[in-house]
């Protein structure tokens, strides 16, 4: 550290004159020469007024530094006071390094008033800076939270929508899986009714080869069922086929010849018994040429068309009794289900 420079003599002056410390009566002697030094230069407290030194920047400079020291130790001091909490922990610069960074400039007065401001910073501001800090971090972990939620949420309605179009989905599937199913049941269930017909027609066809129709050159003129006065029992019971009187009646399938003569309002009337039992009545004959016990198979000649019996006119009429029943069935439907058609 520099020394001071020594203070010029002040010359006595009879009137009072400002001395440090006080006023100096006109009476008194001389108070000799003053020579400061950093030892004896005693922090006062309070208003106070010192002399003017013409020497060098340093003691200026020291009278702010102690000056600006004394303050921010004051009020670290009474704001630890009146907060009631222990005081700021405050770091005092080195006065070496201090005296280094002032200088006679005004720029360099500026930095060191900035920097002793910075120093007596009281709890205060320090409290209020971590309430500060608080509030920021409380701020951000309440945003943190709810941006969690808004993607806890987005991730539920994300989910959610995956769900419903996983479930319109798996409804498609099913719905258009039902449909193949039912398609392909139906595909099947036409290839088999179609099979059923071909093989129907196969069998029918070869059931051809083995009946016949009774008679040519024909005209359905009565069928079974019909209602009416002709007919004793109310309706006819067989199927009409008109022909001109002669014309030959054959055997429809081989069997044996149960019965062959007069039959009352049948007219001559001959009754074929086949294999199962199935008896077929032709009627109204002009002649017969079978007789009973006879065996006879399809398509021979058995009688002849006539009107004998209760007739209107020349014509065979036959009826069909499965197993040799009293009442007769359509003999319509049993000639198409041996693939026969009248």
């Amino acid at each position: 550290m520099a020394s001071n420079q020594p203070a010029p003599e002040a010359p006595y002056v009879p009137s009072d004159t400002l001395v440090y410390g006080g006023f100096r009566a006109d009476d008194e002697a001389p108070l000799g020469e003053w020579n400061p030094t950093a030892d004896s230069l005693a922090p006062v407290r309070g208003r106070h007024r010192v002399a003017k030194q013409r020497g060098g920047g340093f003691a200026r400079s020291s009278t702010v530094l102690g000056v600006g020291v004394i303050a921010a130790v004051s009020a670290g001091g009474m704001a630890s006071a009146n907060t009631g909490k222990p005081p700021v922990s405050i770091s005092m610069p080195d006065l070496g390094s201090v005296s280094s960074l002032i200088s006679n400039d005004s720029d360099s007065a500026a930095d060191a008033t900035s920097a002793f401001s910075s120093v007596g910073a009281t709890t205060a501001d320090t409290a209020k800076g971590t309430s500060d800090d608080a509030g920021e971090a409380l701020r951000s972990r309440i945003l943190a939270q709810a941006e969690v939620q808004q993607g806890q949420i987005d991730t539920k309605a994300a989910q959610a929508v995956a769900a419903a179009a996983q479930k319109e989905a798996d409804a498609a599937a099913a719905k258009a899986e039902k449909e193949a199913q039912e398609k392909a049941t139906a595909a099947k269930k036409k290839a088999e009714e179609a099979a059923a017909k071909l093989a129907e027609a196969a069998r029918l066809a070869e059931l051809a080869k083995q009946y016949t129709l009774p008679t040519s050159s024909y005209t359905i003129t009565g069928t079974f069922g019909q209602a009416g006065s002709l007919w004793s029992s109310g309706y006819h019971t067989g199927l009409d086929f008109a022909a001109p009187t002669g014309t030959l009646i054959k055997a429809i399938h081989s069997g044996t010849i149960t019965e062959a003569g007069w039959a009352g309002s049948y007219g001559y009337r001959t009754i074929l018994t086949l294999d199962d039992g199935t008896e077929l009545w032709f009627c109204h004959q002009s002649s017969i040429s079978v007789s009973v016990g006879q065996k006879v198979g399809t398509g021979d000649v058995i009688g002849r068309v006539g009107a004998t019996g209760n007739v209107t006119g020349a014509h065979l009429h036959l009826e069909v009794h499965p197993g040799g029943s009293a009442d007769g069935i359509d003999p319509m439907a049993w000639l198409r289900g041996k693939g026969l058609t009248p």
